[in-house]
């Protein structure tokens, strides 16, 4: 029975903690000050808590957080095998982008940890169905197979360091580049007075971008906190010479103003979802 490690509990740390159980994995997480809804979390996906003693002796570890703590969490990770001198194989799985994904891989500098680049792409896992996929890159090795052994969705891809989170800025960029457009142009039409009529047109004319928005957005409201560092990791990964950066660090303000609101009194949810036909 392997033994694999995941860092971070979250939804999808939890969700992927509960795929390897169940594919007859023996899954470590390290749960040091986190939330009591974390641990509870942890332990009904069958994760074991554990130490980064014993994080470091699983056969691949994962981090799997919100992208402002991946490099912190590569530090402390690389300061364990340091002390301990201990071989291991991390793996990056967050939205961060491929600079960041070599600030990551430089903490592990004259280590003897391996780093591969991992990026996942779709909801947490959930009971029969498919998904998400876990692309992975700097992995000529196929120290990834195992996780492919007992349940994930692994799919390499044949290139170096920073193309899995190449691809995670891209599709990223896309996909909750289209639900912040949506929410920003919906909100400015609700200030305006043109809400209605902008609805029934994209229900008329763009029914498919209707539907995306009239489910992404509402789903949008918890994740926004964890959406402004992804926008922040898109704009840097287009660089500062692309106008489309500038895109991207809107994008930030606009999911950090939507978590404002959900800390404060949804007014802004309230008036989307009122028109989106969600109350």
């Amino acid at each position: 029975m392997p033994v694999i490690s995941i860092i971070g509990a979250g939804a999808m740390g939890s969700g992927v903690g509960r795929r390897l159980a169940e594919g007859g994995a023996t899954v470590l997480t390290y749960l040091e000050g986190r939330s009591p809804a974390t641990l509870d979390r942890a332990k009904s996906a069958g994760m074991q808590p554990a130490g980064l003693n014993d994080i470091l002796g699983a056969e691949i570890i994962l981090s799997i957080v919100p992208p402002a703590e991946a490099v912190g969490v590569a530090e402390s990770v690389s300061a364990a095998a340091r002390r301990l001198d201990r071989q291991a194989v991390f793996m990056d799985c967050n939205a961060i982008s491929p600079d960041t994904m070599r600030q990551v891989a430089a903490a592990f500098d004259g280590s003897r940890v391996d780093v591969l680049d991992g990026s996942i792409i779709g909801l947490p896992p959930q009971p029969g169905r498919n998904g998400p996929k876990l692309y992975v890159s700097g992995d000529a090795a196929n120290r990834s197979g195992v996780l492919g052994e007992h349940g994930l969705d692994v799919r390499r891809i044949e290139g170096p360091l920073g193309a899995a989170s190449a691809l995670k800025m891209c599709y990223g960029g896309i996909n909750k580049g289209v639900t912040g457009l949506g929410t920003a142009m919906l909100l400015a039409a609700i200030r305006s007075g043109a809400d209605q009529s902008l609805k029934k047109e994209l229900a008329e004319s763009a029914p498919d971008l209707d539907r995306k928005l009239s489910s992404g957005i509402p789903d949008m409201y918890a994740k926004a906190y964890r959406w402004v560092a992804e926008m922040e990791e898109i704009a840097a990964f287009l660089g500062k010479d692309d106008p489309a950066a500038l895109i991207f660090k809107g994008m930030a303000g606009l999911y950090r103003k939507m978590a404002e609101d959900r800390n404060a009194d949804n007014e802004l949810a309230g008036q989307l979802d009122a028109l989106l036909g969600r109350q």
